[in-house]
């Protein structure tokens, strides 16, 4: 039997682009090459594609030649420069596995290139992705499906901002943004303006939410709308201050301020809650594939929606293999599992 041909699209442009390398060198590592031949399609921070022979962390230095995905679904895969000026060659692709993080990764944008390339691949669909990136939007659509959401209010780009209606404390982010990038918790007005000046680094539009009183909670989803699976619950464990996701220097070695429990110490009853009110997350904002849904356990056992995470951190020490592992689905398995949605989701 022919291996199947994956192409793993790693690195980007956005603040992301260390981590996502690093997921894409653990999703290599638990690759089953017997049943695929993978080709590793490396994006530079200045936005230059290039096939590759892996995500390494020096790939930008190795055996790399120019390639681009086409858009035309007649070739269904890559152009790679050759040998000679002007020449190319075609490489088809079964599949793509998009091992990108924040802006132009999981926003919907590489989604609509590869929806036009008409190669099947891992993940939310347009639509969903850029649903999710906006988390203004995001609570707007989750919170019409009865899913509890924090009180929030948005800034756009050169808006004037009204601190009359805030309750101290609040958390200050970029609306379309990944990880912990540009988030500042705020406990007074004075400090207001300069965190909404940080979140605009990254976005033009932000967010302002309310603090909510509970425990950090995640939960990774895996499947479609007919046929979903909950990993187990993990809790974030924190010592001081607020959880700063992918802002350690040296993230394999711990944060310095939280821990994330799996499985999370909480009653089962709440445990059970955390899992149905994630499922219906990815079920309200049309998510497929895979996502890792973030929430808010209260102490009176009620559960707030966070944010979601559309394509999630797979490094050795993310929360989303981890949580599936402990379910008893490594991540090879895991890989199995979301190429094959891919692949049959395409046929429906």
């Amino acid at each position: 039997m022919d291996r199947l041909k994956v192409g793993m699209i790693f690195g980007g442009r956005s603040e992301e682009h260390p981590i996502s390398v690093k997921s894409a060198q653990e999703v290599a590592r638990n690759l089953d090459v017997e049943k695929y031949a993978p080709f590793y399609i490396g994006i530079t921070r200045d936005g230059a594609w290039k096939l590759c022979d892996g995500p390494e962390a020096d790939w930008e230095d190795g055996n790399c030649r120019p390639a681009v995905l086409s858009p035309d679904s007649t070739v269904r895969g890559l152009l790679v420069q050759g040998q000679g000026q002007g020449r190319y060659e075609s490489i088809p692709l079964d599949v793509v596995l998009p091992v990108l993080h924040g802006r132009l990764g999981e926003d919907g944008a590489m989604q609509g290139l590869l929806e036009l390339s008409g190669i099947p691949y891992v993940g939310c669909d347009v639509q969903s992705s850029a649903l999710c990136m906006d988390k203004s939007l995001a609570y707007i659509v989750a919170g019409s499906a009865g899913i509890a959401t924090p009180n929030f209010w948005t800034v756009a780009a050169d808006e004037k901002i009204d601190p009359d209606p805030l309750t101290y404390p609040v958390f200050v982010k970029p609306a379309r943004s990944g990880s912990s990038f540009g988030v500042t918790k705020v406990s007074r007005e004075a400090d207001l303006p300069s965190a909404v000046e940080t979140a605009r680094q990254y976005d033009s539009k932000v967010l302002i939410e309310e603090a909510v009183a509970g425990s950090e909670i995640g939960c990774a989803i895996l499947g479609d709308e007919l046929d979903l699976m909950a990993g187990e619950v993990d809790r974030i464990a924190l010592s001081h201050g607020f959880f700063r996701i992918h802002q350690e220097d040296e993230p394999e070695a711990g944060s310095d301020n939280s821990a994330a429990i799996v499985p999370a110490d909480i009653p089962a009853e709440s445990r059970l809650l955390v899992q149905d009110t994630a499922m219906a997350v990815y079920r309200a904002l049309g998510c497929r594939g895979l996502a890792r849904v973030d929430l808010f356990l209260k102490e009176d056992g009620a559960v707030v929606l966070n944010e979601v995470n559309t394509f999630p951190g797979m490094t050795s020490y993310s929360r989303y293999p981890r949580m599936m592992a402990a379910a008893g689905v490594p991540l090879g398995e895991v890989i199995d599992r979301m190429v094959s949605l891919a692949l049959t989701g395409k046929k429906r």
